[in-house]
C-alpha cells in the first residue's frame, strides 16, 4: 500500500512561496547574465550575485543558476579568445605590411645610396683633375694677376669719369661758343643793332 502524504497547506504555501522565490531569482541571474553580455563586462559569479542581487551561495547551491553563469563564463571566455585571436591576426597582418613597406623603403633607400656614392665618387673625381691642374706657382700667379686686374680695373674706372667729366665741360663750353657765334653772326648782319 502506498500512502502519500499531502503536506499540510501551511507547508504547501511555503514550498510555493520558496519555488516562486527561487524562479523569481533565477530570472534576475538570466537576466544579470543578459545585462552583462549586452554591456561586454566580465562575467562572473560575483558581478552575477551583484546585478541579480542574490546570494553566491544562491549561485552555487541552485543547479540551475550555477549552470547558466558556467555556460556563460565559458561563453564569454570563447568570445575573449576569438576577439583576441582576431585582434591578433589583425596586429599580425598590420606588422606584416610595415615589414614589407620597411623592405621596400630599405632597397629605395640602398638604390638612392649607391647612386649618391656614385656621384660624390664622380665629384671627387673632378675635384683632383682640378688640383692637379693648378699647382701652387699657378695659383700664386692667377691670384697675383688678379689683383693687378682689379687694380687695373680701379684705374679705368677712375679715368672715365675723368674723361666723361672733360667731355661735360667740353659740350658746356661748346654751347656757350656756339650761342656767342650766334650773337657775332647777328650782330655781323645787322650792323645798327649796335
Amino acid at each position: 500500500m502506498n500512502t502519500v502524504t499531502v503536506p499540510e497547506p501551511r507547508t504547501a504555501a511555503a514550498l510555493a512561496a520558496r519555488r516562486r522565490k527561487t524562479e523569481a531569482a533565477l530570472e534576475r541571474v538570466h537576466q544579470a547574465i543578459t545585462r552583462l553580455r549586452r554591456e561586454k563586462t566580465q562575467v562572473s559569479v560575483a558581478a552575477v550575485a551583484r546585478r541579480a542581487n542574490v546570494s553566491r551561495t544562491f549561485l552555487y547551491d541552485n543547479v540551475e543558476a550555477r549552470a547558466a553563469v558556467a555556460a556563460a563564463i565559458t561563453q564569454a571566455g570563447e568570445h575573449k579568445s576569438r576577439t583576441l585571436a582576431e585582434q591578433d591576426d589583425e596586429r599580425e597582418a598590420t606588422w606584416r605590411e610595415r615589414a614589407l613597406n620597411a623592405e621596400d623603403a630599405l632597397k629605395a633607400a640602398h638604390t638612392e645610396i649607391l647612386t649618391q656614392r656614385t656621384r660624390i665618387g664622380e665629384l671627387l673625381g673632378q675635384i683632383r683633375d682640378l688640383q692637379a691642374e693648378w699647382t701652387e706657382g699657378a695659383i700664386q700667379r692667377i691670384t697675383t694677376e688678379n689683383t693687378t686686374l682689379k687694380q687695373r680695373v680701379r684705374q679705368l674706372t677712375t679715368d672715365n669719369r675723368t674723361l666723361d667729366e672733360r667731355l661735360k665741360a667740353a659740350r658746356s663750353n661748346l654751347r656757350f661758343q656756339d650761342r656767342r657765334v650766334a650773337d657775332l653772326e647777328a650782330q655781323i648782319t645787322d650792323p645798327m643793332a649796335r
